[in-house]
């Protein structure tokens, strides 16, 4: 086809030189009124000759009729790993093609009123309204005069027509929709276009953009139903009814106009639809299953709609090739690592709560050997009825019940007589999740994100979705402002019980479930060993605008900090990836760098289209305080609450780290950092008011250690984590046996509360709990000190500790 295009070209340029020599023997001896005559006239052939070869030699490069005829095959979205393998595709996207019979015909009138009203009276190119754009635009007025029938060959062949604003593209555009009308009826392009016409939200097709934004199948959409929808045509972004409700209604009212225009409704009629206001029922249609996807592909396959939505691409049918910074290696050891460890404690939590009294062992051993022996919980649903009862009134089905008019004690007695539900109720509630995540300090890019146990049973993300109270693994943060205020590591303060008076005038009362010496310890110990008490008053030290501050630049910027006292001691929720990015700064010696999941997006002929992560880190805390703050660091896994490490993983090389767990063991957190790679992970149940019995299971060195400890074993052992990387002033640790059966250490985790006396203050928020398992989800980022060592403190066996419903832990 190209071959034929060069020769028609040549073609013509021996025909203008052979005429050129004609046009000059003619122009001789006439006057200077003729010549120009001449001149004029055959100039103007002469373009339209070069017009009608330009048209012709483009005719080539557009779909034949063979093509139109057969349905376009899909050239679906490729999501790749950082080597090369393939994490998921993006088959199809939320469609579901209807006739034009099941269409509202307000949708029909709408469109051809707004898009095309001479729709059924051109053949595919409407060269009036063609030339009123052209007069327009000569004008400054720019207009659009596509047809119906040209939208339609754009969407349907993006690649063949090409994305650029030019008049090739104009001209192939033409071609194409006078080839599509000759070989398809009007109501067959009616169909087509309506069908295939994206709306946002990974949907296309007026069928399930009627399901996505008014909750009703296209055949029932009324009036002004159709004309927001029709509106949104003129820019999916701009008028989205969702996120731009005044432009939408905007839109909406000019889509009116213009159904007024051609007679659709009379003046009255349109004066009574234009002051009514938008009504909305968006609701996020399900996605297809797709059984390779994972909470990673799931968080970019949202972001990659958005970006798509932007750029005027189709996830399903452009070919892209997204390139991601997951490490495929890395991504296994982690989905690994939460299997095996998360089931361990799952066991643990089942064995505890299955009978009145607990074993009260500390290997995890003893209670898999056990879990086959009780009732899973058992013990829990006898001794919090009330909880479970008012667990049925929370659930969706009650509330469904009740909204379509069934009486309360009706729907209630109802649901807990049936066994199917109140079973499927209670394993939902008592599940154990987790979520895990690794960043590379040096570059800011993922490398492994394991959002829940199985993505196929709990698709809420607990790395980037769940907000949940960091405990103590926000103390660094702390610290961190401490050292950069210039306050030592050797600062002496005392560890004993102070009132620390609120903003309100209210006192709070730090404590620690492990007691006070009621001697001086170091700002160092008091991190390593993890004491509210001294951590308190760092932050009067410090102040608490400092802490926010600080904690916002290392890398909480999503979530919303509350400046309240016990925002030291971790009450704030936050999300995973935000304190794993936050470590991350640390790592990095005080640089801040934006998590980043996708390298660059690729055409399917590897042409660049979009590249990330080459943003100048910043400076968020200085190199001298990070450095320190790693070295304190380093005495929580050697002496400190993060102990397991060494001894239960015989982890050796140069890290740090920091455990966490909240009021009634509702969450454990352990971060680890090493000089190229940090990981976190969070345990605990989806609601708050389940929790771990024991204090020695519920705390985040007891927990979410096993996880961020089998990880990193697994990573070191084979070669793709350098075990001899060290962080400025570090070296290896001395080899630690593995304890196979481990003795408790001390417990000294923060499992105490702060106590208030005068009047109350605004608690911190609950962790948000996750939708229901039938309800929509919402729609998805330092030098070193010498070490002083501890005098021992006494040593506690682990306690059986019974949760209960109150405040969040300190």
């Amino acid at each position: 086809m190209r071959r034929h295009g060069k020769r028609l070209l040549d073609a013509a340029t021996r025909m203008a030189q052979a005429g050129f020599g004609h046009a000059h023997a003619r122009l001789q001896g006439r006057s200077t009124a003729q010549q120009a005559a001449l001149i004029f006239l055959w100039s103007l052939l002469a373009l339209i000759i070069a017009g009608a070869i330009f048209v012709v030699s483009l005719i080539p490069f557009t779909p034949g009729i063979s093509t139109l005829k057969q349905a376009r095959i899909a050239q679906p979205t490729v999501v790749l790993a950082a080597d090369g393998r393939v994490l998921a595709s993006f088959e199809q996207g939320l469609q579901e093609r209807v006739k034009l019979s099941q269409i509202s015909p307000n949708v029909i009138n709408a469109l051809i009123a707004t898009e095309d009203r001479r729709f059924y009276d051109h053949h595919g190119v409407d060269f009036t309204r063609v030339g009123g754009a052209m007069l327009a635009s000569l004008h400054g007025d720019t207009q659009g005069g596509s047809t119906i029938t040209q939208q339609l060959a754009r969407n349907m062949f993006p690649e063949e027509i090409g994305r650029s604003r030019s008049l090739t593209r104009k001209v192939k555009e033409l071609i194409t929709a006078i080839k599509i009308e000759n070989t398809y009826s009007k109501t067959e392009i009616l169909e087509m276009y309506l069908n295939t016409v994206p709306f946002l939200y990974n949907t296309f097709g007026i069928e399930m953009a009627a399901r996505t934004y008014f909750n009703k199948p296209a055949a029932q959409l009324d009036v002004l139903e159709a004309a927001t929808l029709v509106g949104m045509l003129k820019g999916t972004n701009y008028y989205n009814p969702v996120t731009n409700p005044d432009r939408s209604i905007e839109r909406r009212n000019v889509v009116l106009a213009q159904m007024l225009k051609v007679g659709v409704f009379n003046e009255a009629r349109y004066r009574q639809l234009v002051k009514r206001p938008l009504r909305v029922r968006f609701t996020r249609q399900a996605e297809h299953k797709n059984t390779q996807e994972n909470h990673f592909t799931a968080y970019v396959r949202k972001w990659l709609i958005s970006w798509a939505d932007e750029n005027d691409y189709n996830l399903q049918q452009d070919a892209l090739v997204v390139h991601t910074t997951l490490d495929y290696d890395l991504q296994q050891a982690a989905m690994r690592a939460v299997e095996r460890e998360a089931d361990a404690l799952q066991a643990v939590a089942d064995v505890e709560w299955g009978e009145a009294s607990p074993p009260g062992a500390s290997s995890v051993g003893a209670y898999t050997g056990m879990r086959d022996e009780v009732a899973p919980f058992a013990y829990f649903w006898r001794s919090h009825a009330d909880l479970l009862d008012q667990f049925v009134r929370e659930s969706g089905a009650y509330r469904r019940a009740v909204d379509g008019g069934e009486s309360d004690d009706a729907a209630f007695k109802r649901l807990k007589a049936d066994h199917d539900f109140m079973s499927r109720l209670k394993a939902s509630k008592t599940r154990l999740e987790a979520g895990f995540v690794a960043e590379d300090p040096n570059t800011g890019e993922i490398k492994a994100w394991v959002g829940s146990r199985d993505f196929q049973r709990d698709q809420y993300d607990h790395v980037a979705q769940a907000a949940r109270q960091p405990g103590s693994t926000f103390k660094p943060i702390v610290y961190a402002a401490a050292l950069e205020r210039g306050i030592t590591p050797d600062h002496p303060y005392l560890d004993a019980v102070r009132d620390i008076k609120a903003a309100d005038g209210s006192i709070w009362r730090p404590t620690d479930m492990s007691g006070t010496t009621g001697r001086e310890l170091t700002l160092r110990d008091g991190l390593v060993y993890s004491k509210n008490t001294i951590t308190a008053q760092v932050m009067q030290d410090v102040g608490l605008s400092p802490i926010v501050k600080l904690a916002q630049s290392m890398g909480v910027r999503q979530s919303k900090l509350a400046q309240v006292p016990s925002l030291a001691l971790g009450t704030s929720p936050v999300t995973l990836l935000e304190m794993v990015n936050s470590y991350s700064t640390i790592a990095a010696q005080g640089e801040y760098r934006t998590p980043v999941f996708i390298k660059s997006i690729t055409d399917h002929d590897g042409k660049v289209l979009a590249e990330f992560g080459k943003d100048a880190p910043q400076r968020a805390l200085s190199q001298a305080s990070a450095v320190t703050l790693i070295d304190m660091m380093r005495g929580v896994v050697n002496r400190g609450t993060g102990t397991a490490v060494r001894y239960r993983f015989g982890i050796t090389a140069d890290v740090a780290g920091k455990t966490g767990t909240t009021q009634n063991n509702a969450d454990g957190w352990f971060i680890l950092m090493h000089p190229n790679l940090v990981a976190g992970a969070w345990v605990g149940f989806n609601d708050t008011r389940v929790a771990m019995r024991s204090a020695y299971w519920g705390q985040g060195g007891h927990n979410a250690v096993l996880l961020v400890g089998d990880f990193f074993k697994n990573v070191l052992d084979s070669g793709k984590l350098d075990q001899d990387a060290l962080f400025p002033g570090g070296h290896k640790a001395a080899p630690v046996q593995r304890a196979q059966e481990p003795e408790p250490e001390q417990d000294m985790e923060e499992s105490g509360d702060l106590q208030r006396e005068g009047a109350p203050v605004p608690q911190p928020p609950q962790a948000p709990m996750p939708p229901e398992e039938d309800e929509e989800q919402p729609a998805p980022v330092p030098q070193p000190q010498p070490v002083r060592p501890l005098p021992p403190l006494p040593q506690a066996p682990p306690q059986q500790q019974q949760p209960t419903t109150g405040n969040p832990l300190f």
